[in-house]
């Protein structure tokens, strides 16, 4: 069994910054693909940043610029640097990860966190 813990998330104003983590832990033998995903009252979940383990990055439009995507392959954590932050960015922030559960390709599965609310106000 696999567990994605998000932390980070809040209140904040406009223009203001917050860092997101997601730990990873349990039956973890290697973490692929690695992505932040969000999801505002009344709209469909939507990619914000994903990462693959060698380090390629996308970004969604509406972010580039402002978020920063890393992760720390040791140890099984994921991040999100977001800046400049707007109100439209408020939503809960959701981890997504890839897990290989030993070094057989496909034995492995996906998994999501429960997410952390980020709220951008004045």
């Amino acid at each position: 069994q696999v567990q994605l813990v998000e932390s980070g998330g809040g209140l904040v104003q406009p223009g203001g910054s917050l860092r997101l983590s997601c730990a990873a832990s349990g039956s973890v033998f290697r973490i692929n693909d690695m992505g932040w995903y969000r999801q505002a009252p009344g709209k469909q979940r939507e990619l914000v940043a994903r990462i693959t383990r060698g380090g390629s990055i996308n970004y969604a439009d509406s972010v580039k610029g402002r978020f920063t995507i890393s992760r720390d392959n040791a140890k099984n954590t994921l991040y999100l640097q977001m800046n400049s932050l707007k109100p439209e960015d408020t939503a809960v922030y959701y981890c997504n990860a890839d897990v290989q559960f030993s070094a057989a390709i496909l034995n492995r599965s996906n998994y999501w966190g429960k997410g952390t609310q980020v709220t951008v106000s004045s």
